[in-house]
């Protein structure tokens, strides 16, 4: 997995995306409807994007606010798009579905197996709706599964503050390797970033608000928000 430092930046438009990439962006995560936790773009801002940028992009693949999906036409619809984005030759997905086995929240593996299977070349990020999952430990070991999913993004539990997340991102770090790389997002910001670089094997930051003006959901992307953490990682290891 990385071991260099790895800034993505979560972009709604393609002046996002090319803000996050001028100011040392390393990864996209193209999204809609960022007040909602993040929902699934339309294809023409993904296909804007990708030529737009030279970094890679992640796609994010929800439909729906809720991580429970039963409705077959929600899922043919992300099905479709899944296949769209793939041909723009995206890097990667962004997902997560859960279901209820005798009341308690899993992974819904039937329904990760069949959107996956519609970009077998591209790789997935499984996205916080992993925070609901009541052990993460084992459920690492069931996302090792699916040879595409190569991340998942958390804050490391959101009852938390960053302090006491060190453990928790340990441990999440340990049982991910070789084959998975966390990804730390959910309120990230230069304190936190220097938190986990200094106590834990974290390499890879994912930023929202924190990048944009004045701190909010709907603010625009500055470059010079983003440098600020290219420049924190450099001085860290010099190697970006």
């Amino acid at each position: 997995m990385a071991t260099k430092f790895i800034l993505e930046v979560i972009a709604c438009s393609v002046d996002d995306a090319v803000a996050a990439q001028s100011g040392g962006a390393d990864r996209l995560e193209i999204i809609s409807h960022f007040e909602l936790g993040g929902l699934t773009p339309p294809i023409n801002l993904v296909q804007d994007v990708v030529s737009s940028v030279k970094i890679p992009v992640r796609v994010m693949i929800r439909e729906i606010e809720n991580f429970f999906v039963e409705d077959e036409r929600i899922i043919e619809r992300m099905c479709d798009r899944i296949r769209s984005f793939s041909s723009l030759c995206v890097d990667g997905l962004v997902l997560g579905f859960l279901k209820r086995n005798n009341g308690i929240t899993a992974i819904d593996h039937d329904l990760l197996a069949r959107l996956l299977s519609c970009a077998p070349g591209v790789k997935a990020t499984f996205h916080r709706a992993f925070e609901e999952l009541p052990d993460p430990v084992l459920s690492i070991g069931e996302l090792k599964r699916y040879s595409q999913i190569d991340r998942i993004l958390t804050s490391g539990g959101q009852q938390l503050e960053w302090p006491e997340k060190i453990t928790v991102f340990r441990e999440m770090e340990e049982a991910a390797r070789p084959g998975i790389g966390i990804l730390a997002g959910g309120g990230v910001d230069q304190e936190a970033v220097r938190l986990l670089i200094d106590s834990t094997p974290v390499r890879e930051f994912h930023l929202g608000r924190a990048v944009r003006a004045d701190n909010r959901i709907d603010g625009v992307v500055e470059s010079d928000r983003v440098r600020e953490f290219a420049r924190l990682l450099k001085n860290k290891n010099g190697t970006k």
